[in-house]
């Protein structure tokens, strides 16, 4: 294909804007498209952010953002990686929540997803060939919008969660953005509002399930591994009946990855061991509840538990420190409607002399005595403060971890768990919350962010040609970052700060990739895995454009 100055231009991986040089515009046919002046990128950085400060709302700002972002990667993502922390909450969770409620309104670029419908499978092959443009593709995140966020089911418009996704991975890990691919499988939508909306770009009937679900999955999976061979297939809020099987089919087949099950989990366990290097505890002598048992709950419940039995736990020691509380209360096993994930962790009515009354928080509460109370029910002020206060009575350092996000919807505020546990809490919130202040010290508040985990995880399983992601890479990535933290300090968080997500990235890809490497799994020699790393690490920069470039200058 031959460009004309107008397409370079248009194209935002080839895009320098006013940053050409005099000599590029002279070769590809650039001068009078531009203003005459060439800036450096640090100069287009500070105007772009200047005009960013100049938005009112978080959600024009993401909106400014995301026409950056369609314009030139690479200023995008300088500017990015310079206000990470700032930009989180914009370019991720909470704001993308309501871009995503509002998406079909608001449409007006693709930003380089691909949208593949359960209604038109013939064209998968097609529609992911021509999204990728002969890119090295070697990340894909791909949602069917079934479990948004604590939002629901969103239907194509989930597709924004898949972007935002692939944006997080390389503002924090740099990993090339030519390399990535963000995908929406459109199985419709379960949402009326969606489905009575005359703006709804997606399919206008229920969601589909079983036969036809699965088999509509297999094909994107295949496809894509075929025209992709060097593939990390991130799966993204995908509903409860759903995540954990597509997950288990593939996982020992492919190098796969779901966020919400086992992200989430690698998260809570290094917020549980940055807690241990505070309390200078043992895991093993934690008792931990999990209030919320669905797709995340479960799978978080499932990464700690396998902690455990790493820590020398056989499997049946390991499960009497672990209650999974859900809507009808305590998990029992007797219950008919147990999810395959649940049933290892529901409890035997005849341990309890009230088993019948352990149907809320509360009364477990005060039955099992937790010292770890982990929230992903996206019910909010669930943790009351008697509920807080019964825990901290029976523990030394409680630890809490609501994590049900966006903020309206979390299980408690960080302010008052400090208060309520009388400053002895150890406390990471789902989204980002400002130190508390009290009786003299300032506690920083650990965001269980799965953004501090899944990007270097990501960048390590690449780098490292992994063949498989497996669990001892997933537990490297989360003792890595455990041991961050200095405990020593008053108020320590449990958590690093998302504002060094772009260094701790790097030490969780080198834990990762040293991991797979010592297992053999890597698919090409590797003789440095931490050089391995470097060398995949991309840098926002204006580079020369590609010498195959071929140019259609109409003379």
């Amino acid at each position: 294909m031959k460009y004309t100055p107008e397409q370079i231009i248009n194209d935002p991986f080839l895009n320098k804007g006013t940053a050409f040089t005099q000599a590029e515009r002279n070769q590809y046919g650039l001068n009078g498209l531009l203003p005459p002046a060439v800036q450096t990128l640090d100069q287009q950085v500070k105007q772009a952010y200047a005009q960013l400060k100049t938005k009112p709302t978080d959600l024009a700002k993401r909106q400014f953002l995301m026409t950056l972002f369609n314009e030139n990667h690479v200023l995008f993502y300088k500017l990015f990686s310079e206000h990470i922390n700032e930009f989180m909450p914009i370019v991720y969770d909470p704001t993308i929540a309501d871009t995503i409620e509002n998406y079909s309104a608001l449409f007006v670029n693709p930003q380089n997803a691909t949208y593949l419908s359960i209604d038109d499978p013939d064209h998968i092959e097609s529609a992911l060939k021509h999204s990728a443009n002969g890119r090295d593709i070697r990340l894909l995140v791909v949602s069917d919008a079934e479990g948004i966020l604590g939002i629901g089911d969103w239907g194509t418009q989930g597709v924004d969660i898949s972007v935002g996704k692939l944006m997080v991975y390389t503002a924090a890990a740099g990993i090339d953005p030519s390399q990535v691919l963000p995908v929406v499988l459109d199985v419709g939508t379960n949402n009326e509002a969606l489905l009575n909306d005359d703006l709804y770009l997606g399919n206008r009937h229920k969601r589909v399930y079983g036969p036809k679900y699965r088999s509509f999955v297999d094909q994107f999976v295949t496809t894509a591994e075929k025209l992709f061979p060097n593939l990390y297939l991130h799966f993204e809020d995908f509903g409860r009946s759903n995540a954990a099987d597509i997950l288990n089919e593939y996982k020992d087949q492919i190098t796969t990855f779901n966020d919400d099950i086992q992200g989430t989990g690698i998260i809570v366990l290094a917020g549980l061991l940055g807690a241990m290097n505070i309390s200078k505890q043992k895991l093993t002598d934690q008792v931990y509840l999990s209030f919320g048992a669905g797709t995340a709950g479960a799978g978080i419940t499932s990464r700690v538990y396998e902690a455990f039995i790493e820590e020398g736990l056989s499997p049946e020691e390991a499960k009497k420190h672990f209650y999974l509380v859900d809507k009808q209360g305590l998990l029992f096993d007797d219950m008919s409607d147990l999810t395959p994930e649940q049933k290892p962790f529901a409890r035997k009515r005849s341990e309890f002399a009230n088993a019948d009354a352990l149907t809320n928080l509360e009364a477990v509460v005060k039955a099992v005595h937790p010292t770890v109370l982990v929230g992903t029910s996206t019910v909010p002020g669930t943790f009351t403060e008697s509920i807080v206060k019964e825990m901290a009575a029976h523990t030394e350092r409680p630890i809490i971890f609501p994590l049900s996000n966006p903020t309206k919807l979390a299980e408690a505020k960080a302010d008052d768990l400090i208060k309520w546990t009388d400053g002895r809490g150890l406390i990471a919130t789902g989204v980002p919350a400002a130190n508390v202040d009290y009786q003299g010290v300032s506690y920083a508040i650990g965001q269980a962010n799965n953004a501090l985990v899944y990007p270097g995880l990501g960048l390590g399983t690449i780098a490292s040609t992994a063949k498989l992601l497996t669990d001892s890479m997933i537990s490297a990535a989360a003792h890595s970052l455990g041991g961050i933290v200095d405990p020593d300090q008053p108020g320590a968080a449990v958590l690093p700060p998302v504002s060094k997500l772009d260094q701790f990235s790097q030490t969780v890809a080198i834990a990762v990739a040293e991991d797979a490497v010592k297992h053999g799994l890597n698919q090409k020699p590797i003789k440095d895995a931490k050089q391995a790393v470097a060398n995949m690490t991309w840098q926002p920069e204006y580079r020369p454009l590609p010498d195959s470039l071929e140019m259609d200058l109409g003379e």
